[in-house]
């Protein structure tokens, strides 16, 4: 029988302030069985960038990555987001490890072709390789991956949390049964954005459609619904959908087979 996984993917906006990141690791530690966690940390980039004189360009919520905005979001992914997460956990007696997708070759990506916008050095996953993982996690070591992979050529590329999180989850499911939780400000996915009681407890694809053709669901829960869809094809037992105070998978919006 298969060890219990739970892959939290928590947003920037819960990592960079401390009173959300302190109700996350108030939890955190507690989820039964192993425990992997992908995070983001836009707004920390966004902000060190203004402070070094850049600009930020998003494009249809992705950020465009040229040359001096990938040195600022690797410093701040892959060191002060990442550390400091990995710090607080070993504070709770987690033996947590800060990663990227170049270490160790976990995550291979390719750089975003352009069409009809280009979106610099920003990376599309290839490969995740499972079984690095699976030895580190079997080992006691909690994985904290930071939304930065490599193309294999010495590159570096930004690559969306999201994807990182869905792609790893897949991956691991060979060898675990994997709960995937994306976490963000909202208790899970409404029917009305502005009514935080319209929550739709359980969703299947038959239903995600129609949502989606009705305009209900729109937007940035687009492509994180499309990842979530995608995970449980690939093997991935549940994927959670809820606040960072909730990761305990008691609420929140439910996908499964």
């Amino acid at each position: 029988m298969k060890e219990e996984l739970t892959i939290i993917k928590v947003g920037g906006k819960i990592v960079e302030e401390e009173e959300s990141l302190r109700q996350l690791l108030a939890v955190f530690p507690t989820l039964e069985g192993h425990k992997l966690l992908v995070h983001g940390g836009g707004r920390s980039a966004t902000n060190i960038a203004t402070r070094l004189g850049l600009e930020s360009r998003m494009v249809n919520g992705r950020r465009v990555t040229d040359a001096a905005m990938l040195d600022v979001v690797t410093m701040v992914y892959g060191g002060l987001v990442n550390k400091h997460i990995v710090a607080r956990l070993q504070a709770l007696g987690l033996n947590a490890l800060g990663l990227t997708g170049a270490d160790m070759n976990v995550i291979r990506s390719h750089k975003r072709p352009v069409k009809e916008v280009d979106y610099g050095f920003v990376g599309d996953v290839e490969t995740v390789d499972g079984s690095l993982l699976t030895d580190l996690i079997r080992k006691g070591v909690v994985p904290v991956m930071a939304p930065l992979t490599h193309d294999g050529q010495g590159q570096l590329l930004n690559t969306n949390a999201d994807t990182i999180a869905a792609e790893t989850a897949k991956a691991l499911s060979r060898s675990f049964n994997v709960t995937l939780i994306y976490c963000f400000e909202k208790k899970g996915v409404l029917k009305d954005a502005n009514d935080d009681e319209s929550l739709i407890r359980h969703l299947n694809e038959t239903e995600f459609k129609r949502y989606v053709e009705s305009g209900i669901i729109q937007g940035g829960m687009l492509p994180k619904l499309e990842n979530a869809f995608d995970a449980i094809h690939a093997g991935v037992n549940k994927v959670i959908i809820t606040q960072a105070t909730a990761i305990d998978g008691l609420s929140g919006t439910v996908i499964e087979k």
